[in-house]
């Protein structure tokens, strides 16, 4: 087992679990894996995959996700393909002849693709295991509800003695029933990995308007240079704005919803994925099949809908376990907007209930990270440290007035107002809605016109989630004073505030981090070194490019960040240096060492 590690995947020890999940696997029992984004899961079917006689068969929903993972595989000198409609019918032939020679040691295949060849295919083969990948699409109560999957019933009639194991990386304990119950699992057990990311940097940003979000979003990419990021947006119609102001700013970015047709799809994920675009902006249809390691941030534009969307969208981040960063930005509209479509669905109890728990976490002033992980029950006793909470923490004022303030001005409006309208009158904003309705003649109107409008949405959230006043989404979306509210209002009890902090890309400018080692010169097979002191790093991401497209494949698949900062690190100068380094597995070693001990020697003389 630790020979198979170290040869094909150049790692010397496990993570914690994987060598449990491997043996009881090996051992032919079925076997449920809750193992957190980047956290390894796809190795604990991979090693039995390679240590069992046979093929394994990965049930794979994504075909990018396939893509991915043979990739990965193939550049490890692992047999593996996949079978999917975008092979041509020679291909999937092939494909299908060195099954039934035995000259494939993992097979990908589609939900849909697989129950089509249930009589067939995997007649014909000798099969050593079944691996369920996402396997929270099999269950309604999971958050990406897949009907194929819940037909995969059929392995285990049709194949009652090989064993399978079901992945995911987010299930709550009903999904993770479900999920047990419907693919008819034999007693399996059940292994629940940690889910903390300690890597991973959680920041909440609240109340800000678009042009304001832009602005920190621009500090924030030139804080991280060149760095791959993806922003999440609500709305097909707000990925396209958010990357068309950065694209105005000078970035290369890309967009990715539903909206687009397959070819502008595939395009722009290629793109991100080979590093020719730096940022996607994108709708939550984009990352599943995404499984590149070298992400360094993750932006959510909008409040996601549920912490479950969240955990998993932020997990892009990270995945080689180098230090990355999130932000999430909120807003009043962002509430009103995903409880309209709470409301409107099919599982509107559920639904709410699951949005409020991300507000909770939003709104929260104890340490984020024991928010998540409380969400899937695992319990923390200490403060995370990486996160805006840890790092400042909240100071409260007495806040009555101001409160007051606002308050006074819903019930002198009859309790008739959004959000909008009442920041208006409290800052004494003439416009055509505050004309027609009078509202400038109430007593309140101008009240608060020393306070911005941002600090204005901010109060107005904490008003709500202390729950001195709540939306009425059936009326649209007015303002209504509670009975909690009423003591505040009338002075029977006092009421806090959180203080405000300007945000940190307001104090401090970021300058762009100027590359002197141009793409141009690693083409020529130049290494031109600059004297910044990351440019060891710069000219070895020039150089994997250089090799990834010489080879068609994405960069992270001919060697993670995590492996090129190995390498900066030790700064081997002969082949059998390469011996511990951390990723590079015996035939990446042979494939590729010499290029890279090359380019670390003449690093070295040059900066001698």
């Amino acid at each position: 087992m630790l020979n198979i590690l170290k040869t094909y995947f150049g790692y010397t020890d496990f993570r914690p679990l994987q060598k449990e999940i491997i043996t009881n696997t090996i051992n032919k029992k079925d076997t449920l894996v809750l193992m957190p984004t980047g956290g390894g899961k796809s190795l604990c079917y991979q090693i039995p995959a390679l240590m069992m006689e046979g093929t394994t068969i990965v049930v794979s929903p994504l075909i990018s996700l396939m893509k991915d993972q043979v990739e990965a595989l193939q550049a490890n000198g692992i047999s593996a393909r996949a079978l999917n409609s975008v092979n041509t019918d020679t291909e999937n032939t092939t494909v299908r002849m060195e099954c039934q020679q035995g000259k494939v040691k993992l097979l990908y295949i589609s939900p849909e693709r697989i129950l089509s060849e249930v009589n067939y295919l995997l007649r014909d083969i000798k099969i050593s295991l079944f691996a369920i990948d996402e396997a929270h699409c099999i269950s309604q109560w999971g958050h990406d509800f897949r009907p194929e999957y819940t037909q995969l019933d059929i392995l285990r009639k049709q194949f009652p003695t090989i064993p399978i194991i079901a992945l995911t990386a987010t299930a709550d304990k009903i999904t993770r029933q479900d999920i047990i119950k419907q693919l008819r699992m034999d007693n399996p057990k059940v292994f629940i990995s940690s889910f903390d990311r300690p890597n991973i940097s959680l920041d909440v940003k609240k109340g800000y308007q678009q042009k304001e979000k832009i602005r920190i979003i621009k500090r924030f990419i030139e804080k991280h240079g060149n760095e791959s990021g993806i922003i999440y947006c609500m709305s097909r119609k707000t990925a396209e704005k958010v990357s068309e102001l950065l694209s105005n700013e000078g970035f290369d970015t890309a967009v990715y919803h539903a909206g687009l047709s397959n070819i502008e799809r595939e395009k722009a994920q290629d793109d991100f994925i080979n590093d020719r675009v730096q940022i996607v902006c994108a709708t939550v249809a984009f990352g599943m099949g995404i499984d590149k390691s070298n992400v360094r941030w993750v932006i959510h534009y909008n409040l996601p809908k549920s912490i479950e969307s969240f955990y998993q969208e932020i997990g892009r981040a990270g995945r080689d376990g180098l230090k990355s960063d999130t932000i999430l930005f909120y807003s009043i509209g962002d509430m009103i907007q995903l409880t309209k479509f709470a409301e409107e669905s099919n599982q509107k109890e559920i639904n709410i209930e699951k949005l409020n728990r991300m507000q909770q976490y939003a709104e929260t002033n104890i340490c984020r990270r024991r928010i998540l992980l409380s969400y899937f029950g695992e319990t923390m006793e200490h403060d995370c440290g990486n996160c805006d909470v840890c790092r400042n923490p909240p100071e409260k004022f007495n806040g009555t007035i101001i409160i007051q303030k606002a308050l006074s001005a819903i019930a002198r409006t009859n309790q008739q107002i959004p959000t909008s309208t009442l920041i208006d009158i409290l800052r004494g904003n003439y416009n055509q809605e505050i004309y027609e309705n009078e509202y400038y003649k109430i007593k309140t109107f101008g009240v608060g016109k020393d306070i911005t409008y941002r600090h204005w949405q901010n109060y107005i959230l904490q008003m709500l989630n202390m729950g001195y006043i709540e939306i009425a989404y059936n009326e649209k979306n007015h303002l209504k004073i509670t009975e909690t509210g009423n003591k505040v209002l009338y002075s029977k009890q006092e009421a806090e505030l959180v203080v405000i902090k300007e945000d940190e890309f307001s104090k401090y400018e970021f300058k762009k981090k100027q590359l002197e080692t141009s793409y141009v010169n690693v083409k020529n097979n130049a290494y031109n070194i600059n004297e910044d002191k990351d440019s060891l790093f710069e000219t070895l991401r020039l150089l994997r490019l250089k090799l990834a497209e010489q080879e068609a494949i994405p960069p992270y698949i001919v060697m993670s960040d995590s492996t090129l900062q190995s390498l900066c690190d030790r700064k081997p100068t002969c082949i059998q240096d390469l011996d511990n380094i951390s990723g590079l597995s015996e035939y990446k070693k042979n494939k590729y060492g010499r290029d890279f001990v090359s380019a670390i020697k003449l690093y070295l003389n040059q900066n001698i």
